[in-house]
């Protein structure tokens, strides 16, 4: 069976991450994301109203037309996790393939919300809920089979997405940590990993995530960041004036950890800004979290500046506002906040308590000291980077490879440069670019078996 991968997007940045995997005359997508950078470029522009065509120009999601060189039939599209970067695309380029959408059921969800917010393209794909450890028969041959193996991320019911073929597995392994005491969730199956990696012609490709392959050791646990968090928010316990916290709006690990600090602390936590509000609701409407019966989610800007106002009215001391903001967004709630655009008045030694690290991306980065400079000139004081990442260390990475033992390595989730460091770590496990570890860019196709 011919075994082709199509290198879509993804593969010379960190976003719109695409990649398609034909095996025979059958074709499965996996993620359709956005280039949040490109969109916080064009701040400006209502991306939202263009055209696919236009935004593929200029940047913001992947480029498919390269699928027109790729035989076969789109069987499946299948999101890795719920963030931006994997799904945002897919209100913006599914219609164009007659296949569902096969996700966990908090993706789903998050798709299915993303698609009636945009209905520019009439995507009409089904949707399809598939667990983790369950399998879906790919094609009419059945000799293709999807596996979705449980990870964990900064984002609950991630999984690794695995095609098995008669040539051997397909791994698809973004946007992962190996946290084995994780706050919400499973521990990642490594056991399961171990398995495919022996199971008969064993892996033929792995695909990675190469974020964090120049960091040395293991990404730590999101049970370190818990830690970390609650030390900070106990010590401010005394502290009479206000504290205000932001972190990633889809980390509902981090939220739950920050709803039952405040409350620990004797203050009333509230979730503010539109997509605090639709991840943390989605996730408690599917039982993924059971929050406290009185805790306030407000996303509209007029629900969110009253929030404000009785914030001010019954005493900052008395309240915690997690907001939206982590990475300094112009339209986002701690923004707004600095700039002095919303009722809430940030004193001198107020704190704000960032639990989030910036990521490392010219445009965040600027915003996010542009945010932190007006925070002080209010008197703000600054606690920074409580956090702990959701991709692999390089000793997690040495572990997969160990683990599933590939046939050929194809790294991304990075531009050229960031490539180095994974690229060395495989030459030193016995890989050779350009015989079995790839290094690509995006609009390619790989031939792995003819």
């Amino acid at each position: 069976m011919e075994i082709e991968i199509a290198t879509i997007g993804g593969y010379e940045e960190v976003g719109r991450q695409m990649t398609a995997v034909r095996a025979g005359d059958d074709v499965v997508i996996f993620d359709m994301g956005l280039n949040l950078s490109q969109v916080l470029i064009h701040d400006n522009v209502e991306t939202e109203r263009m055209h696919s065509l236009d935004l593929i120009d200029m940047g913001a999601i992947p480029d498919d037309r390269v699928m027109s060189d790729l035989e076969g039939d789109v069987k499946a599209i299948v999101p890795t996790h719920g963030h931006l970067d994997h799904i945002g695309a897919i209100s913006k380029l599914a219609h164009r393939y007659n296949a569902p959408v096969v996700a966990t059921p908090f993706t789903i969800e998050l798709v299915k919300q993303q698609i009636e917010g945009e209905q520019k393209f009439g995507v009409e794909n089904d949707l399809v809920k598939m667990d983790a450890g369950e399998t879906m028969s790919i094609g009419d041959s059945g000799k293709v089979e999807l596996e979705f193996v449980n990870v964990t991320h900064s984002i609950i019911d991630a999984i690794n997405p695995v095609l098995h073929t008669p040539e051997g597995a397909v791994v698809y392994g973004l946007d992962k940590r190996m946290d084995h005491t994780p706050v919400i969730g499973d521990p990642i199956d490594m056991e399961r990993f171990r398995e495919i990696g022996r199971e008969g012609n064993g892996v033929l490709c792995y695909i990675e995530d190469c974020t964090n392959a120049n960091k040395k050791g293991r990404t730590p646990s999101e049970n370190v960041a818990r830690e970390h968090l609650r030390d900070v928010l106990y010590s401010m316990e005394d502290y009479d004036g206000g504290i205000v916290a932001t972190t990633f709006s889809s980390h509902i690990s981090r939220v739950t950890s920050l709803v039952e600090f405040a409350k620990d602390i004797g203050r009333q936590p509230v979730l503010l800004g539109r997509s605090m509000e639709k991840y943390s609701g989605t996730a408690e409407r599917l039982d993924f979290v059971d929050f406290p019966d009185d805790l306030g989610m407000f996303g509209h800007r007029k629900s969110v500046d009253r929030t404000f106002k009785r914030i001010m009215n019954e005493g900052k001391e008395n309240y915690l506002p997690v907001v939206t903001g982590h990475q300094g967004e112009p339209r986002a709630m701690l923004t707004r906040m600095a700039r002095g655009e919303t009722p809430y008045e940030l004193d001198d030694g107020d704190k704000v308590v960032f639990s989030a690290r910036v990521i490392p991306e010219p445009t965040n980065e600027g915003q996010r000291y542009q945010a932190e400079k007006l925070l002080g000139m209010q008197g703000a004081r600054v606690y920074d980077d409580i956090h702990v990442s959701g991709h692999l260390n390089q000793e997690g990475h040495y572990e997969m490879l160990n683990a599933l033992q590939p046939q050929h390595v194809i790294p991304a989730h990075q531009d050229m440069s960031g490539y180095s460091s994974y690229v060395n770590l495989c030459e030193s496990e016995g890989y050779k670019l350009g015989r079995d570890l790839h290094v690509t860019r995006n609009g390619n196709l790989i031939q792995l078996v003819d």
